[in-house]
C-alpha cells in the first residue's frame, strides 16, 4: 500500500486492518476494562511480553487504528494519540525531559504553546526563544544541556517558516530531539521526516480532522533517532529484546497517558479518522481558497500588509516552495491605519468570528485582543503581531463568494 497514493492509503487502512464483522472503518470501542480468561495474559500485556489492551487510558482499539493511520501518514515508526494536540506537546516535554535541561524553541510560536513553554521554565526545563527562520539564532542558543529544538512548520499567526531543513541537520550533528508541530500543513503538505525531525507533532483538531467537531493530538517517532542512547529513557522501557526504535513512543504512552491522563476518546477517535479521508481534498480547496484570497487582499487599500507564504513578496516564500506541497490554507493580514477591527468582522457574511482553524468554515479572528492579549504588547511585537492583524483560516467554500464577502466588509 506504500506506493500507492495518499488518499487511497487513508480510505483503506481501517478495512485491510480488517475489523470485527468486515466492517469499512474501525468499529468505536466503549469499554474502558479488557478482561483475560487467563491472569498470565493480562500480566503478559501489562508487562509489555504480549500484545492487548489492559486499561483504555493507556490504549484502546479505536485510537490504536487511528494512531497506525496517522503513523503511515507521517511515514514513521509509531504514534501515540491524545485527547488535544497541547496535551500531545505537553507529553512529549514532560515524559522526554528533565529538571535542568534546555529547549530552544522558534520564538514565533501558537499563543497556548507559548504558555506551555513558560510553564516548563517554571519547574526547572529551560527555554530559549530564537529567530528560527535562521538556523544560525538556533546554533548560537545551543548549550551542553540542550535535549530538544522546537519548531512549528507555519507559524500561527504570522506566517514565518522556520530554517527546517538546515535545523534538522544541525540536531542530527548535536544529538538533539528536533519536534516539529506540523499541524499547520499536516502530512499531505508536508512531511517533516524529509528535514530529518525526530518528532512530528498534530492538532488532529485541525486540519486532520477538518471540521470542528472533535479534539484531538498525536505524536509520530520518524524512526531517526537513537533512543538507546539518550539518558531520559528509562530503564523499565527498555525490555529485553524490544526495538531501541519503540523506547520513546513507550515511555510518552506510559507517562503521558498513563500518568497524565490526556487520553483520547474512542468517539473522538472515530471522527477524526473518518474525517482525514478527505484530508487531500479539503486542504487542496482550502489551499487554493488562501491563496486568491491572500493576493486579494494585498492590493486592497485598506489593508497594509498581507502575510502568507504563497506570495512571492513573502520573506520565506523560496523555502515554502521547496518545502511544502501547497503554502497551507492560513494567513494574516493588517489592516490600514485608522481601520476598526471589529466593524469590520461585525460586516462579514461568510467569514465566522471564531478562535478555531482548519475548519471547512472560513474563521477570523482579531489576534492582538484574543488569543494573543495575554503576551502583551512586547511580546506581540517581537513576534510581528500588530493590532490590526486578522488571523484568517479559509475554508472550502466557493472562491467566488469568499471574495466578495471580503470585498463588501472592507467597502
Amino acid at each position: 500500500m506504500k506506493n500507492r497514493g495518499f488518499t487511497t492509503n487513508i480510505i483503506h487502512s481501517d478495512r485491510l486492518g480488517k475489523p470485527e464483522h468486515g466492517s469499512l472503518h474501525k468499529p468505536i470501542h466503549t469499554s474502558i476494562a479488557y478482561g483475560y480468561e487467563k491472569a498470565e495474559d493480562l500480566a503478559a500485556v501489562f508487562q509489555g511480553t504480549a500484545q492487548g489492551y489492559a486499561y483504555a487510558r493507556q490504549a484502546n482499539p479505536t485510537v490504536s487504528a487511528l494512531e497506525k493511520k496517522v503513523t503511515a501518514m507521517e511515514q514513521g515508526v509509531a504514534s501515540v494519540c491524545f485527547s488535544t494536540g497541547m496535551a500531545a506537546l505537553a507529553a512529549v516535554m514532560t515524559t522526554l525531559l528533565r529538571k535542568g535541561e534546555h529547549i530552544v524553541s522558534s520564538s514565533f510560536l501558537f499563543g497556548n504553546t507559548n504558555s506551555l513553554m513558560n510553564t516548563l521554565a517554571g519547574i526547572g526545563i529551560e527555554v530559549t526563544f530564537v529567530d528560527a527562520t535562521d538556523v544560525k539564532n538556533v546554533e548560537a542558543a545551543l548549550r551542553p544541556s540542550t535535549r530538544m529544538v522546537v519548531v512549528e512548520t507555519i507559524a500561527n499567526p504570522a506566517t514565518q517558516i522556520a530554517d527546517m531543513a538546515r535545523i534538522g541537520a544541525l540536531c542530527q550533528a548535536k544529538g538533539i530531539i528536533y519536534a516539529v508541530d506540523n499541524t499547520l500543513t499536516s502530512p499531505y503538505l508536508f512531511l517533516p521526516k524529509t528535514v530529518k525531525a525526530t518528532l512530528s507533532i498534530n492538532s488532529l483538531s485541525k486540519y486532520f480532522g477538518g471540521h470542528g467537531n472533535a479534539l484531538g493530538g498525536s505524536v509520530t517517532d520518524l524512526g531517526g533517532f537513537d533512543w538507546a542512547a539518550f539518558p531520559n529513557i528509562l530503564d523499565i522501557y527498555k525490555t529485553p529484546g524490544s526495538d531501541p526504535a519503540l523506547f520513546a513512543m513507550l515511555q510518552v504512552r506510559k507517562k503521558g497517558l498513563r500518568d497524565f491522563g490526556g487520553t483520547l476518546a474512542p468517539e473522538a477517535a472515530h471522527t477524526l479518522s473518518v474525517g482525514s479521508e478527505t484530508l487531500a481534498l479539503r486542504m487542496d480547496r482550502a489551499c487554493g481558497n488562501a491563496s486568491r484570497l491572500a493576493l486579494h487582499l494585498s492590493t486592497h487599500p485598506k489593508v497594509k500588509a498581507v502575510h502568507y507564504p504563497g506570495l512571492p513578496g513573502h520573506p520565506q516564500h523560496s523555502l515554502a516552495k521547496e518545502l511544502f506541497k501547497r503554502p497551507g490554507a492560513l494567513l494574516s493580514f493588517v489592516l490600514s491605519d485608522g481601520v476598526d477591527p471589529f466593524p469590520f468582522i461585525n460586516r462579514l457574511k461568510l467569514a465566522i468570528c471564531s478562535s478555531n482553524l482548519g475548519d471547512n468554515r472560513t474563521l477570523i479572528i482579531p489576534v492582538a485582543h484574543t488569543i494573543f492579549f495575554e503576551m502583551g504588547p512586547a511580546r506581540r511585537a517581537s513576534m510581528g503581531i500588530e493590532d490590526g492583524m486578522m488571523r484568517l483560516s479559509v475554508g472550502i467554500e466557493d472562491t467566488e463568494d469568499l471574495l466578495e464577502d471580503f470585498t463588501q466588509a472592507l467597502g
